[in-house]
C-alpha cells in the first residue's frame, strides 16, 4: 500500500464543482478537468463535439471546450475506463463571489425583509454553488474538502431553495438575469469575520514580509498544534456556577417563585442599567399575557440581537438558543406551547466581554398570524453567575484567519473553472490595519487574476457601509480609512466599487438591506463586464482647488449634476487649516462641483466628506440616485 500514490486513480474522477446542474461560462474556452490513471485517455462529448485529454504523470488531466453561446440544458459525457454523465448543464455567465459575513448572509437570515422576494423566487436559470468553510495552511488543494461532499451542488433559485443563497449575490444575479435573460451562476466562497490575506495565495503575499513569514511558519504543523494546545490550556472556559441552573429549582421552571429580581428594560445593555462591568450570565423574566385570539396558531418570537449568547424558555420549555452575538434571534414556537392568559418568558443571556444585553433599535415581538405582541419594556433580571477577570492568555492560530488559509482550501480548488468575473464584499476584519489594505486589496486582485490566467477579469467590490455610533463632531476613523483604501483600488484596471455608505445600520455589522448592495454591484458589473453605457457609481472625488476661504471640489460620475437625497444642503463636509483640526463646513452644489467653506476659517487647506465610522447624514448623490464615496484630501 505504501507504493500507491495519493493521486493514483483507477477511474476518472471529477472535481466537486463539475456536476449536475452546473452553469458554464459562455463565449470563452471552458475548462473541464479531473483525475485518471497515468496516461489514461479521457473522452468528453458535449453539444455535438468530442474532446480528448490524457492523464499526466500525477493523473491530472484538463480539456478546453470551444466557446459557446448562452443556452441549454445540455448533457456531458466523460468516459475512460468508466463513464460519467452530467445532466442539466446551462451555459451563461459565472461569477465568483467571496468575502466575509455580509457576502455569506443568506436570504433565509433576511426572510422578514425579503419575504416577498423569497415567495416569488422562480429563477431556474439562476444557480448557486456554495463552498462550505474549509481551511489549509500547508498549501493549495486540488479539490474541495471531501468531508463536505454532501454539501455541494448547484441549486436553482426557485421557491425555498433560494433561502441558502447569499442575499447580496442573489440580488446581483437576479438583476443581471432580468436584463439579459441568460443563465447566471454564482460560486459562493465566503466566511464570516475573515481578513483579506486569508483569501490570498502565498505568491500573492510575497511582497508583505511579515505576512509572508507567517505563511511559512504556519506550514509547520508541529508549531501550529503545539501553540494551539498551549492556547487551549491557558484559555479554558470558566467553570462557573450559574445559580439559575444549579439551584434546587431552575429559574426557567414555571413553578419557580421569582424573589430578589430587579427591574430592567429590554432592549438595552445591562451596563447601562446600573450593572457595572459584568461579564457573566444574567437571566431575564417576564409574565406575558397572551389573548386567546393568538392561541393555536404558528408563532414566532423575534428577540432582535443579543450580546453574546442566549437561551429562550417559554413556560419552562427551551424554544431557541444562539451561541454568538451576530445572528438575528427569530425563534419558531411549537403550536401547543402558548396558552391564553399568563405565559412565563425567561431568557438566559451569557456575555463574555464588553456590554451585555439586548441591542437597541431591533424588533422584540411575538407574532401569531396577523397579530403582534410587543415584548419591549420592563422585565425582571437576576444575575446567575459572574465571570472573574481573565489574565491574558496565548492566542490560538485560527486557520480561517491566517494568511492563505481560505485561499488554499476554498479558492485554489476551483481556479480552473472559467468565470465571468469576481464579486467581493469584505473589509470589516481589516479595519484595524486600514492603511495596509490599500496594498493588500490590489495584491489580491492581481493574485486572483493570475491564478485564473486572465489578467483583466472584472473585479467588482463593495465599499463598507456605515456602522457603530454616530459622532456629531469631526473625528478620526479606522472604518473611514478602510473605505479610503478600498477607493484606491479603483486604480487597478477593470475594477468597480459599489458605494454603500448609506446602507448601514449603527447597531448591526450585518445591515438588513442586501438588495440595494446587490443591485449596485450589478450596475457596476454592467459597466465594466458587459460594456453598458450607464451611470454605475456615485460621485467619486476627482480634485479640489482653494478659492479664497472656499474649497471647490470636482467629482467624476456626477451623472449630469449632483444632488442631495433629502433636498437639503450637502452635509458631512469638514475642513481644516494647516493644523488639521477639522471643523464642520457649509456646502452648496454647483452642477458637478461642491463649494465648501466655514466663515471662521480664512485659509482652508484640507477637506473631508463623510469621514466617520458611521456618518450621520451623508446626503451627497448624483442624479442617478447613487451616493458619493467618502474621501479626504489630508493624506
Amino acid at each position: 500500500m505504501f507504493l500507491l500514490s495519493a493521486h493514483t486513480y483507477s477511474q476518472v474522477k471529477l472535481p466537486a464543482i463539475i456536476r449536475d446542474s452546473m452553469i458554464l461560462q459562455r463565449d470563452d474556452y471552458i475548462n473541464i478537468w479531473g483525475w485518471a490513471s497515468k496516461n489514461e485517455k479521457v473522452k468528453i462529448k458535449f453539444n455535438g463535439k468530442n474532446y480528448r485529454a490524457v492523464g499526466g504523470a500525477d493523473g491530472k488531466w484538463l480539456a478546453q471546450l470551444s466557446p459557446m453561446k448562452a443556452g441549454g440544458p445540455y448533457t456531458m459525457e466523460i468516459s475512460a475506463s468508466n463513464k460519467i454523465v452530467i445532466n442539466e448543464i446551462l451555459v451563461g455567465d459565472v461569477w465568483f463571489c467571496s468575502g466575509q459575513s455580509n457576502m455569506v448572509h443568506q436570504m433565509n437570515i433576511h426572510d422578514v425583509t425579503y419575504v416577498k422576494d423569497i415567495a416569488e423566487a422562480n429563477y431556474s436559470q439562476v444557480r448557486q454553488f456554495w463552498i462550505p468553510t474549509a481551511t489549509n495552511l500547508q498549501g493549495p488543494l486540488d479539490d474541495l474538502s471531501p468531508g463536505n461532499q454532501n454539501s455541494f451542488g448547484w441549486k436553482a433559485a426557485v421557491g425555498d431553495n433560494v433561502r441558502p443563497f447569499s442575499a447580496v449575490a442573489y440580488f446581483f444575479a437576479k438583476y443581471i438575469y432580468d436584463k439579459y435573460h441568460i443563465p447566471i451562476g454564482i460560486i459562493n466562497a465566503s466566511v464570516g469575520g475573515t481578513p483579506i490575506e486569508a483569501w490570498t495565495s502565498e505568491e500573492g503575499l510575497k511582497d508583505f514580509s511579515t505576512i509572508f513569514a507567517t505563511v511559512q511558519k504556519n506550514k509547520d504543523t508541529s508549531y501550529v498544534n503545539n501553540l494551539n494546545r498551549t492556547a487551549t490550556a491557558s484559555n479554558k472556559p470558566q467553570q462557573g456556577n450559574d445559580l439559575g441552573v444549579t439551584g434546587e429549582q431552575k429559574w426557567y421552571d414555571p413553578s419557580y417563585s421569582a424573589t430578589g429580581w430587579k427591574p430592567i428594560n429590554i432592549p438595552g445593555y445591562w451596563e447601562d442599567h446600573g450593572i457595572k462591568e459584568l461579564n457573566g450570565i444574567v437571566w431575564y423574566r417576564r409574565e406575558i399575557d397572551i389573548p386567546s385570539s393568538m392561541i393555536g396558531k404558528p408563532a414566532r418570537v423575534f428577540l432582535g440581537r443579543i450580546v453574546d449568547a442566549d437561551e429562550l424558555y417559554i413556560n419552562g420549555k427551551q424554544v431557541g438558543r444562539t451561541a454568538y452575538q451576530y445572528p438575528q434571534r427569530r425563534y419558531s414556537l411549537p403550536p401547543d406551547l402558548l396558552k391564553g392568559g399568563k405565559n412565563i418568558f425567561v431568557i438566559r443571556v451569557t456575555n463574555n466581554a464588553g456590554k451585555g444585553g439586548f441591542v437597541p433599535d431591533k424588533p422584540y415581538c411575538l407574532f401569531t398570524g396577523d397579530d403582534t405582541l410587543d415584548l419591549k419594556g420592563t422585565w425582571q433580571y437576576k444575575v446567575g453567575d459572574v465571570f472573574a477577570p481573565r489574565p491574558a492568555g496565548v492566542s490560538a492560530i485560527v486557520a480561517q484567519n491566517q494568511p492563505t488559509g481560505l485561499y488554499n482550501a476554498m479558492v485554489a480548488p476551483v481556479i480552473n473553472y472559467t468565470i465571468k468575473g469576481f464579486l467581493w464584499y469584505q473589509g470589516e476584519a481589516n479595519t484595524s490595519r486600514a492603511e495596509e489594505y490599500a496594498k493588500l486589496q490590489p495584491a489580491q486582485i492581481t493574485d486572483w487574476r493570475i491564478k485564473w490566467k486572465k489578467r483583466n477579469l472584472p473585479f467588482v467590490y463593495v465599499q463598507l457601509p456605515g456602522f457603530m455610533d454616530y459622532n456629531y463632531l469631526p473625528s478620526e476613523s479606522n472604518w473611514a480609512m478602510l473605505r479610503e483604501s478600498q477607493l484606491k483600488s479603483l486604480s487597478v484596471p477593470n475594477t468597480a466599487m459599489a458605494v454603500a455608505i448609506d446602507l448601514g445600520e449603527w447597531n448591526d455589522i450585518h445591515p438588513d438591506n442586501k438588495k440595494d448592495v446587490g443591485e449596485r454591484l450589478a450596475l457596476a458589473a454592467l459597466r465594466i463586464a458587459y460594456g453598458e453605457n450607464l451611470v454605475y457609481s456615485g460621485p467619486i472625488y476627482e480634485s479640489s482647488a482653494i478659492d479664497g476661504n472656499k474649497f471647490i471640489i470636482r467629482f467624476t460620475n456626477s451623472a449630469n449634476g449632483l444632488i442631495t437625497n433629502d433636498g437639503e444642503a450637502p452635509s458631512e463636509f469638514a475642513i481644516a487649516g494647516d493644523d488639521k483640526k477639522f471643523i464642520w463646513a457649509k456646502a452648496k452644489i454647483d452642477g458637478d462641483k461642491v463649494t465648501v467653506w466655514n466663515e471662521t476659517l480664512g485659509e482652508p487647506r484640507y477637506v473631508r466628506y463623510a469621514w466617520a465610522d458611521n456618518p450621520v447624514k451623508p446626503n451627497l448623490y448624483n442624479k442617478a440616485g447613487l451616493p458619493a464615496s467618502p474621501f479626504r484630501t489630508d493624506k
